[in-house]
């Protein structure tokens, strides 16, 4: 006879909290307090009396995370230069088709992430509960503490932002990795040419270093531009910048590393066969777990501080 206890409802749901969670907030670290502080909630409530737990774990995460979310905001106002999301590794098995590749960006790319930060922190789970995690409007409206129609309407305004900001043509992993590894090995060579090639003309570069390490306030525009900003990097660190191949949030994106030490995660977006978009996280705090995971060390700030500003000068 099996007398093992039931198992903890928690801890089968963990993965699907925790997905909650950061793409609630864009923080591995924020995400997994929540999900803890979730996990207290539970054990200190009459689990005797929760008819569905599931429900009830949503709803607390979710709860959580919102009021997680906008402290967060109040912060990401006094935030020095741009705020990124923090990347995370996924599994380097990627989705093969087309359409999982898109369902993947949709859910989890850094892009995508990015998006969300426009929407206020209630849009946010609404839309994420809804048409991410595929809870029906009874419990988008349990979770939140309202009705109905009102999640329809913060879910159908939430979905034309988000519609508005995506791009609907589907790169295969194997492009994705093709373009990628062309425009890696141009820009460790300092291969102008071969950057311009792989750069759109409107390309778009945009970096977050926390205050901690240089990274431009705005985005740096223009395909010629940014080829310029890796030619740079190339030329002033001679022999010694390396690219990654890496899966990060879902797609392939690269690693940079300076001396073998991590320097930046970049997730990049191509359409048309050419790369559009750029999102640079140089922020030391937001690689730590990814060079953790990598068994390498981070870039010592100090190996990058001088005047971004400066043309020919700068990293991204």
């Amino acid at each position: 006879m099996n007398h093992d206890p039931a198992p903890d409802p928690f801890l089968r749901l963990r993965p699907r909290l925790r997905g909650i969670a950061y793409r609630m907030l864009g923080s591995a670290a924020d995400a997994d307090e929540v999900v803890q502080d979730a996990w207290l909630r539970w054990h200190e409530a009459d689990t005797t009396a929760v008819t569905n737990a599931e429900a009830w774990l949503v709803s607390v995460t979710t709860r959580l995370a919102i009021d997680r979310l906008r402290t967060a905001k109040t912060r990401r106002e006094d935030y020095v230069g741009t705020w990124l999301p923090e990347p995370i590794l996924t599994e380097a098995d990627a989705p093969q088709t087309p359409e999982q590749m898109l369902e993947r960006a949709d859910q989890l790319s850094v892009a995508f992430l990015a998006v969300l930060e426009r929407l206020a922190p209630e849009a946010r789970a609404a839309f994420l509960l809804r048409d991410i995690f595929d809870a029906d409007y009874g419990e988008v409206a349990a979770a939140l503490g309202k009705s109905e129609a009102a999640c329809r309407q913060l879910v159908h305004r939430a979905r034309t932002l988000i519609d508005s900001g995506r791009s609907r043509h589907v790169v295969t992993p194997q492009e994705q990795q093709r373009l990628l590894r062309a425009f890696a090995g141009a820009a460790a060579r300092g291969d102008m040419a071969g950057l311009k090639a792989a750069l759109a003309e409107d390309a778009q570069l945009i970096s977050d270093g926390g205050g901690k390490v240089p990274s431009f306030g705005v985005p740096l525009l223009g395909g010629p531009r940014i080829a310029q900003l890796y030619l740079a990097v190339s030329l002033r660190f001679a022999g010694r910048v390396q690219y990654e191949l890496a899966a990060i949030n879902g797609e392939w994106g690269l690693l940079r590393f300076i001396d073998g030490a991590l320097e930046s995660a970049q997730s990049l977006q191509i359409d048309d066969g050419r790369i559009r978009g750029l999102h640079v996280q140089r922020n030391p705090d937001k690689l730590r777990r990814i060079a953790e995971a990598r068994g390498r060390a981070l870039l010592d700030p100090s190996v990058t501080q001088y005047d971004v500003t400066k043309p020919g000068a700068s990293t991204s």
